[in-house]
């Protein structure tokens, strides 16, 4: 890094050959994880190569000889890097410029587009039904895209201007994970409302409280959520339908958009009116997909009634099957 001193009144462009703030905030943020993926494989590559690793005897302690073991690997990480930083800086830009431009921008343009999070986000949900985590897809490509939006709306509403982005990750978990994942708050209200099984009645019972909180866990497997097809319509159409709602509720006016950054584990209504900056009209919009949710779930917990009941009609009857068997 070289230092330009500069005379009293000049211009503020003092420094050279040095990381700018844009590199180190929501611009640098998709290159920073791509590059820590990357030299972090390079890394475990190049320490299971023997002839790199310095061995100390077997007098020497296990954790001494360890970190030993790693050094040459890690100084050829960084060394690696480094060149490779140095020949593209050569060229005029830098790395994270790169892979900015021609990486995390057109991903953000598609990854981040109205219909784009409808699909990723759904693709999520859907593993869900196979008792998969849906952060392999929503927390790994979707939610980086998306916080590095709702940056850009903080830094815009901080500095008075027009807020760039509709759909953000505030967007998404307010008016998108109602109770969490699949908004599950709305079938805990179906099954308070017209639910008759007693099994999926109790699960709703002991989930109200987490699922005010946006933690749904009880639910996904208790109720259970992970391999039900009679819950997999809703809880793939409720998310959509308040990701759809909220983004025309934005862009018509009717709302203003998300500009501060919640917590996922803010409760149903105040998410949305913190999310947006205190406008009561994005509670009005949350009470709105909440209803439509819970009427959506409905004829679903009804179906789910029925098949409990028949899956417990069939037990007891093998369980009769298996008494006469043994008499």
């Amino acid at each position: 890094m070289e230092l330009v001193p500069v005379a009293e009144g000049a211009s503020a462009d003092i420094f050279s050959g040095v990381l700018t703030y844009n590199n180190l905030g929501t611009g640098g943020m998709f290159g920073g994880i791509l590059i820590g993926l990357l030299i972090s494989e390079l890394y475990i590559k190049l320490s299971t190569i023997k002839q790199l690793q310095i061995n100390l005897g077997n007098q020497v302690p296990p954790a001494v000889a360890k970190s030993f073991n790693v050094l040459i690997p890690v100084m050829l990480s960084l060394a690696i890097f480094a060149i490779i930083a140095t020949l593209i800086s050569m060229t005029g830009t830098d790395l994270i410029s790169i892979i900015k431009n021609f990486i995390q921008t057109p991903l953000k343009n598609i990854g981040t587009s109205l219909w784009g999070t409808v699909i990723l986000y759904t693709l999520g949900n859907l593993l869900w039904l196979f008792g998969i985590h849906q952060s392999v897809i929503y927390s790994s490509i979707l939610e980086p895209l998306l916080i590095i939006n709702i940056q850009e709306n903080i830094a815009a509403y901080a500095a008075g201007e027009a807020i760039p982005n509709i759909i953000n990750v505030s967007q998404v978990t307010s008016f998108g994970l109602l109770g969490g994942s699949g908004s599950t708050i709305c079938l805990l209200i179906a099954t308070f409302l017209i639910g008759k099984n007693a099994a999926t009645r109790n699960v709703a019972k002991l989930s109200a409280v987490p699922g005010l909180f946006n933690i749904n866990e009880p639910v996904l497997f208790g109720y259970p959520i992970v391999y039900n097809i009679s819950m997999a319509i809703p809880f793939l159409v409720v998310p959509v339908v308040g990701i759809i709602i909220s983004y025309f509720a934005t862009a018509l006016g009717w709302m203003n958009p998300c500009v501060t950054l919640v917590p996922w584990t803010t409760p149903v209504l105040l998410s949305g009116f913190l999310a947006t900056a205190g406008d009561w009209r994005a509670v009005i919009v949350q009470a709105v997909v909440l209803v439509l949710g819970v009427l959506i779930y409905m004829p679903f917990v009804k179906v789910n009634d029925r098949v409990m009941e028949r899956q417990a009609a069939q037990a007891e009857e093998e369980d009769d099957d298996s008494v006469f068997d043994l008499d």
